[in-house]
């Protein structure tokens, strides 16, 4: 049997069997997707003011997205224009403003922490194992149960203001409630940031290490020309996931503050929500498509352009690492 023939009934083999796989993720994963892009074309149940039913809307096109992204009005005909004086234009700005927010606020914070949390459970001591699990529990704690512990303590008469002596309104003011929610998201992700940091830093071999410090090297010398340089690939997969996460907030905000879309903290899974809720499925359709659109551009910038290694291209193999380029990597 030739190599090329041999090639050849391998692929097949393996095609067969990641088949069934692929199948399944099509149906489960797949269809939705397209189904709601199909949706987002159509347009809302709206009521015919000739007959004085309620009909399906049809065909739309772009209308439903131009309702979100223009910040438009619609009328009960279907056209989209100007709010006529009274009536509030949509929330989409707004909640996208204050979603990434969010976003960059958390995810910087997160990494700052977690950062710190993975060099102290990478150091050789005592106590490592304890510690590590101890960190963990606030990611293990389910998000309900987390925003309802912090929106106790957030309470008028409740344990924070109570620590710091003062008499601010977390679930009513716009900015303290938004601080409240960075606060309680921080709290609860930072040990998903370190625990992805720290599998980075295992990797790095601890003889680079050693032949630094004999070299001279000084903490920060090794912290910047050796465990960073090292662990960016591992930071950079752990940004882009906890990025993602961020851009789709939704039950901490909601349980904590508020569920409407006019909450100072309401972000556009919220809008989504809401929408639904209403009865008009095909406008939220329109703008999970718009949140999938954003969530895309924000993982292709970040992996095309600031190098997160998602499928593990860039990590440090042990055999590359010695002497010397400990040596080069201080100079």
């Amino acid at each position: 049997m030739t190599t090329a023939t041999r090639k050849q009934r391998d692929t097949g083999k393996a095609a067969g069997l990641v088949a069934p796989a692929l199948i399944v993720l099509a149906t489960v994963i797949g269809y939705p997707i397209v189904r709601a892009v199909w949706l987002s074309f159509q347009g809302n149940r709206r009521l015919d003011p000739k007959t004085g039913v309620f009909t399906d809307g049809g065909f739309a096109g772009l209308e439903n997205y131009l309702y979100w992204i223009n910040n438009r009005c619609m009328s009960p005909s279907g056209v989209v224009g100007a709010c006529p004086p009274g009536v509030l234009a949509t929330d989409f700005w707004p909640a996208v403003r204050i979603t990434l927010f969010f976003t960059v606020v958390t995810v910087a914070l997160e990494t700052i922490l977690g950062m710190t949390m993975a060099m102290v459970m990478n150091t050789e001591m005592r106590g490592r194992a304890l510690i590590r699990a101890a960190v963990l529990i606030p990611w293990a704690i389910p998000t309900a149960v987390t925003a309802k512990l912090w929106q106790f303590m957030f309470a008028p008469a409740g344990i924070v203001n109570s620590l710091l002596g003062t008499d601010i309104a977390w679930t009513t003011d716009p900015w303290a409630a938004r601080g409240a929610v960075i606060i309680a998201d921080v709290w609860k992700t930072a040990p998903f940031m370190a625990l992805l940091i720290l599998a980075g830093l295992q990797m790095i071999p601890k003889d680079v290490y050693e032949a630094a410090r004999v070299d001279g090297a000084s903490r920060w010398q090794q912290f910047t020309r050796i465990t960073m340089p090292l662990v960016r690939p591992a930071l950079m997969v752990a940004v882009l996931f906890r990025t993602l996460d961020a851009l789709r907030m939704y039950d901490l905000p909601v349980i904590m503050i508020s569920g409407s879309s006019n909450s100072p903290t309401a972000t556009i899974s919220q809008l989504v929500v809401e929408d639904m809720r209403q009865g008009n499925f095909n406008s939220a359709s329109a703008l999970s498509t718009l949140i999938f659109l954003l969530i895309f551009a924000v993982a292709f910038i970040m992996i095309r352009f600031l190098g997160a290694d998602v499928g593990g291209a860039d990590r440090p193999k042990r055999r590359l690492f010695g002497r010397r380029e400990a040596k080069e990597a201080v100079r």
